[in-house]
C-alpha cells in the first residue's frame, strides 16, 4: 500500500518570486511529489517585524505561520545568502519563532543557495540547532555558485544540483516519522 506523501512546509528565505531559492523549492514540489506535499509559503515579507511585545496578542499573520509551522510534518528552509548572513525576512520570521516550541523536534531539511553561502548556511545551522529543529548532515545542502547551476528562468537544474537535492529529500523523508 502506498503511503500518503508528507506535508511539508517550504519557506524561501528570498521575497523574489523568480528567485533561485524558489526554483529550488518548485523542483523539489514536483520532483517528490510522490513522497511530499510541499505548501510553499507565499508571505514571508508580509509579518510584521518581530516585537516581543506583540507575543501576548500575536498579530494575524503571525498566527498563521505559527499554524502552517504546527500542522506540517516537516519544514523545508532554502535560502540566499545577503552580506555573509540569512536574509532578514527570513531573520524576521525566524525570530517570531524564538518563544515557542514550533520548531522543537521538526524534520528540518537546510538548503542555502547562493554565491557563497557559507556564512548563511552556518548561520542557520546555528539558530535552528538552538531552535531544536531536527536535522542530520543529510538533510543540510550548502549550493556555492548556485546562479551558474540554476537557471530561475527555465527552471532548468545542473545535473549535480538535481543529485544532491534527491539525497537530501530522501534523507529528509526519512527524518519524518
Amino acid at each position: 500500500m502506498k503511503s500518503q506523501p508528507k506535508k511539508v512546509l517550504a519557506i524561501s528565505g528570498s521575497v523574489r518570486r523568480n528567485s533561485v531559492n524558489r526554483t529550488i523549492l518548485e523542483f523539489i514540489k514536483e520532483d517528490q511529489k510522490d513522497l511530499l506535499d510541499v505548501d510553499i509559503w507565499e508571505d514571508i515579507e508580509q509579518l510584521p517585524h518581530f516585537n516581543p511585545d506583540q507575543l501576548d496578542s500575536l498579530p494575524s499573520r503571525v498566527q498563521s505561520f505559527y499554524a502552517r509551522i504546527a500542522n506540517a510534518e516537516g519544514v523545508i528552509i532554502c535560502s540566499p545568502e545577503y552580506v555573509f548572513s540569512m536574509p532578514g525576512v527570513l531573520k524576521n520570521a525566524i525570530e517570531w519563532t524564538v518563544s515557542t516550541t514550533l520548531f522543537a523536534d521538526k524534520p528540518l531539511a537546510l538548503i542555502v543557495a547562493s554565491s557563497l553561502g557559507e556564512k548563511a548556511f552556518e548561520s542557520l545551522e546555528l539558530v535552528m540547532t538552538t531552535l531544536e529543529a531536527r536535522m542530520t548532515a543529510d538533510t543540510k545542502l550548502l549550493i556555492s555558485g548556485s546562479n551558474s547551476k540554476i537557471d530561475k528562468i527555465s527552471h532548468v537544474l545542473h545535473q549535480e544540483v538535481r543529485k544532491d537535492l534527491s539525497h537530501l529529500t530522501a534523507a529528509f523523508v526519512r527524518l519524518i516519522p
